[in-house]
């Protein structure tokens, strides 16, 4: 019998949401949670730890609302220039302990706009941020040099909805308000080839730290949700994430090239991975050289019926290490934990540990792949192989799962040190395990897997002692 902390608070895992739809969708898939952990007898505990967190960032000595610079919350007028003169405005307030931004109950339509220091934006309970639809609203700015170019076309990309460059102490938060990207157009303008550039994301702070996102909503963003890129000490908590299932590269969160990670207590539901960790893509991550490292992540529903519930990589080129994953529900989602690299990647995705995890309706549990994802250009090398070693899964059941494993390394660099233990999955396949170019170990796994993964696990070895990652993070 495994222990996972679904919390008895589960309401935090999703949120109250704006439509009947929505809250149609989350009934469902909370009350879907909580009969699977009675399904498979789990313990259900009170959560007795949580990332940690200055509650003085919650409280700002300054206060303006978005009013109070001709915002106008009808869901129609334009108000980019408000937010950027209200930002503009409480910018004055950095030295003097920072400013809270008030969002009200309205709906407020917007193009992109940057943040600054020191500031707090607060959504109302009933506040919506509204994405434009025109994409003259959303500028054009520089690719990140560690992709070289946009991540979907050559040359530069849009500009996220809410962006920050190069900060330090800003908190993005409210009363489970919404951030509404209104992603559809983007999404047909993707199927129909006539992007010019690569699409927005919901949120990308760049270059930055002491980042707190919580208590908020996003909906249908144009592409990846939330993008915290070459950032340290940032804090994810108690967000839900929605887009159709079929919305194209609707990634929930996605930690780039950052240390110092905790995201926990969310719900995601998208057309694309959950989550999503990266450092980089070919030539550029590797020239680049920012890894990925010590990033917690914990208490988190996740559904994805076209891609992972927890991905590694693609573009991990500058490398991912030091990463502490526990207390997951995975349901209706093509892989459960994936691991995507290719030749040309170079980087490394190694020192994984994975705990206390269920699954409930799932393709693949764990899929491992050498041979995913396309390049940036033609000046890639080919002989920039990936690094995949010491991926520890302990404490994982599943039920309906089509596949139990499917590692698929590369000849030259093989996978190697895939530690498993006491794991279980009803699986409806008759293959229930695929392997080639991996080697690893494990003891208590049912299916039992192929002979390349079949090694006791021996009490003298460190190969695949499951050490915590450091959970020193300093108090934001």
């Amino acid at each position: 019998m495994i222990s996972v902390r679904i919390l008895s608070d589960s309401i935090l895992w999703s949120r109250k949401l704006k439509t009947r739809l929505f809250i149609l969708q989350e009934f469902r898939l909370l009350l879907l949670s909580y009969i699977i952990a009675i399904g498979f007898g789990l313990e259900i505990q009170q959560r007795t730890t949580s990332c940690s967190l200055n509650r003085a960032w919650l409280s700002r000595p300054h206060s303006v609302s978005i009013t109070e610079f001709g915002a106008v919350g009808d869901g129609v007028t334009l108000n980019t220039h408000a937010f950027q003169n209200a930002i503009f405005y409480v910018n004055t307030f950095a030295d003097k302990g920072g400013a809270q931004l008030y969002v009200p109950a309205g709906k407020w339509l917007t193009g992109s706009f940057n943040l600054t220091s020191h500031l707090t934006l607060y959504l109302d309970r009933d506040s919506v941020i509204l994405g434009s639809q025109e994409s003259r609203d959303w500028p054009v700015i520089d690719p990140l040099p560690s992709y070289g170019r946009g991540r979907e076309l050559p040359g530069g990309r849009h500009c996220s909805l809410i962006h920050g460059y190069n900060l330090t102490d800003v908190v993005i938060t409210g009363d489970n308000g919404t951030i509404d990207g209104q992603g559809a157009i983007w999404w047909d303008w993707f199927h129909n080839h006539t992007l010019n550039f690569t699409r927005p994301h919901l949120v990308e702070l760049r270059s930055s730290t002491d980042i707190v996102i919580a208590n908020l909503t996003f909906l249908n963003s144009p592409f990846w949700n939330i993008h915290p890129v070459y950032s340290s000490n940032v804090r994810i908590q108690n967000v839900t994430i929605l887009a159709p299932s079929d919305s194209p590269n609707t990634d929930g969160i996605d930690p780039d090239s950052c240390n110092d990670v905790c995201i926990e207590d969310c719900y995601i539901s998208t057309g694309d991975d959950s989550i999503a960790i990266k450092s980089g893509w070919d030539e550029y991550g590797i020239a680049f050289g920012r890894p990925s490292f010590n990033i917690i992540i914990r208490h988190i529903v996740s559904q994805s019926h076209t891609s992972a519930g927890l991905a590694l990589g693609s573009e991990m080129s500058g490398g991912i290490t030091d990463i502490h994953v526990e207390d997951i529900l995975v349901i209706n989602t093509e892989t459960a934990i994936s691991v995507k690299t290719s030749a040309g990647r170079g980087g490394y995705v190694k020192g994984i540990f994975i705990s206390n995890v269920t699954m409930k309706n799932v393709k693949r549990a764990i899929g491992f792949t050498g041979f995913y994802g396309d390049h940036p250009d033609d000046r890639y090398n080919p002989d920039a192989l990936p690094v995949v070693d010491r991926i520890i899964f302990k404490d994982i059941v599943g039920e309906n799962i089509t596949i139990a494993g499917y590692f698929n390394g590369i000849q030259k660099a093989p996978f190697s040190n895939i530690c498993m233990s006491n794991i279980s999955f009803n699986v409806t396949s008759e293959a229930a395990w695929s392997c080639s170019n991996v080697k690893g170990f494990s003891e208590l796994v049912y299916p039992q897997p192929c002979a390349d993964l079949q090694h006791r696990i021996s009490n003298e070895s460190s190969v695949c002692s499951f050490s915590s990652v450091s959970n020193s993070f300093k108090d934001l």
